[in-house]
């Protein structure tokens, strides 16, 4: 499968209101930010942003470095018109496994949209590796992905459904787990869906 032409066609025949995932705020996501990042100066980089308003509550509270990766540009340029020219928010267009990501660039990892797509022992291994070099070492991670009792399938691809422990168990050596938490997010057509928050720090002496 085009990873980048499934994305890219479905942000262009869609509104971002009427997507499963849609959230009119990332409420979650930016407490959980909050909590254990509180500086705005903290380096951001939201992965698989697509048209998310989470970045709109992280500007709100005065965050100053925020990069959104999407591999849809369709999904970029519609935040863009939303929030205008902004100084503090990046946009990077491209597929999390293979862009060149320069070291340690990062002081938290957000992610409610890729990772549970990754149902490939292979593309995890990937992921992984990019998360460890774009991430500076004691840096921060939140994955958000379905539950073990969420969806099987999401925008017609298979997922793999994780609980805060089981995804820990995926992160490896070098993780420990800060926080596990649970959320029924409400689709714009009225269906739940059991998402699992995790908040994770990589080892400081991580080389």
């Amino acid at each position: 499968m085009d990873r980048i032409a499934h994305w890219e066609r479905v942000y262009q025949t869609k509104r971002p209101e009427e997507v499963s995932w849609f959230q009119v705020d990332a409420a979650l996501s930016r407490e959980l930010i909050l909590r254990v990042a509180p500086d705005p100066a903290t380096r951001i980089l939201d992965v698989g942003a697509g048209a998310s308003r989470l970045v709109d509550g992280l500007l709100t509270n005065g965050y100053t470095h925020v990069t959104l990766l999407d591999i849809a540009p369709a999904a970029l340029a519609t935040t863009g018109v939303r929030l205008g020219a902004t100084s503090a928010v990046r946009t990077i267009p491209g597929d999390v496994l293979s862009l060149e990501f320069p070291a340690a660039a990062y002081d938290l990892w957000h992610d409610r949209a890729v990772f549970h797509f990754l149902t490939d022992p292979a593309d995890r291994g990937r992921y992984l590796a990019q998360l460890r070099r774009a991430l500076r070492p004691g840096g921060l991670v939140i994955i958000a992905t379905f539950a073990e009792d969420g969806p099987t399938r999401c925008s017609g691809l298979e997922v793999t459904r994780y609980s805060a422990e089981s995804l820990h168990a995926t992160l490896g050596a070098g993780f420990s787990l800060i926080d596990g938490q649970r959320e029924l997010h409400t689709t714009p057509s009225g269906a739940q869906q059991a998402f699992t928050y995790a908040v994770f720090r990589l080892d400081p002496d991580v080389t």
